[in-house]
């Protein structure tokens, strides 16, 4: 399946229709897919040992959605974008948009 140049919604029927996470999606994706699917400890594995800024922002996410705050504030820090104030599911739809552009 083609994935790249996926728009949100386009992503978010790959989410409801296909039972696997396509491996052609980012690291980042990756992990928002998972959590997304109900799986936050397999987003975070994902997540957890990636070094691009990408990911340290869906870390930042997951760990505000765990809620270990300092934590996420840390990994904020690292992916270079303010903590966010919105809501779990605001912000990972705020994400997604941005690492589809």
């Amino acid at each position: 399946m083609k994935v790249s140049g996926l728009s949100f919604e386009e992503f978010i029927q790959l989410l409801r229709t296909e039972s696997s996470c396509p491996k052609s999606l980012s690291v980042a994706l990756q992990g928002l897919w998972y959590d997304k699917k109900g799986n936050w400890d397999r987003g975070h594995e994902i997540v957890q040992d990636a070094n691009d800024s990408d990911s340290a922002w869906v870390h930042a996410y997951l760990h505000r959605k765990e809620g270990d705050i300092s934590n996420a504030h840390y990994w904020y820090r690292r992916s270079g974008k303010p903590a966010a104030n919105t809501s779990l599911d605001q912000e990972w739809e705020d994400i997604v948009r941005a690492l589809l552009n």
